[in-house]
Formats: structure tokens, sequence, C-alpha cells
């Protein structure tokens, strides 16, 4: 009788929204959550805010990403005068793939 491998369960160790953050990283440098999200979309929409703050948490799990600081910055939010921000770097587990998607819109800015 032949085995039936199974499939591992929950989400793929693999991200193309990681692979594509790791790729803004490389060309922008460290950056805090929402300037990468208001850049990811502009490259690749149809991403929600949401997906990729949850891939630069794992990413930040598997190395891929690390945490360069985290800063309290004054202003007029909706929620009060101070916001933190997380700014974020490559790991040392981070492998850009150099997309020409990336590279195209960076030239351009």
């Amino acid at each position: 009788m032949e085995k039936v491998k199974k499939a591992s369960r929950g989400r793929p160790a693999i991200s193309q929204i990681r692979e594509n953050i790791v790729d803004i990283l490389f060309y922008k440098g460290p950056c805090y959550g929402y300037e990468i999200y208001t850049t990811y979309i502009k490259i690749f929409p149809g991403v929600t805010m949401r997906s990729v703050y949850y891939h630069l948490k794992k990413g930040t799990q598997l190395g891929e990403f690390r945490v360069a600081k985290i800063r309290k910055e004054k202003g007029d939010y909706s929620w009060g005068k101070e916001a933190e921000k997380t700014y974020y770097e490559l790991g040392k587990n981070a492998r850009p793939k150099l997309s020409r998607r990336c590279a195209r819109f960076f030239e351009k800015s």
C-alpha cells in the first residue's frame, strides 16, 4: 500500500508578500510598518494592511526582518498625540529577489 503524504498545517513558510517586502526594504532601507504598506500597494496593489503587518511579524520570527528601532513620535492622530512606530530592516535570513517591479518603481522615485 502506498503512503499518502499529509499536507502540513497552517500557512506555508514561503510567502510572495514577504518576498516583496524584502525587496522593498532592500531598495528603500529601514522603514516603519505603515510606510512599507503604502509603498507595497503602489507597486503590488490588492493587499490589505493587515496582511502586510502579519507578514512583517512572521518575517521577524523567521529572521527575514529585524526591528531596527521603535520610536514614539508626536503628532495629531485620531487616537491621541503620540504614535509608536516600529522600523524594520532586512534580517540575516533575507534573500532579496530584486524584482523588476520594485526596481522600476524605485528608479522612478
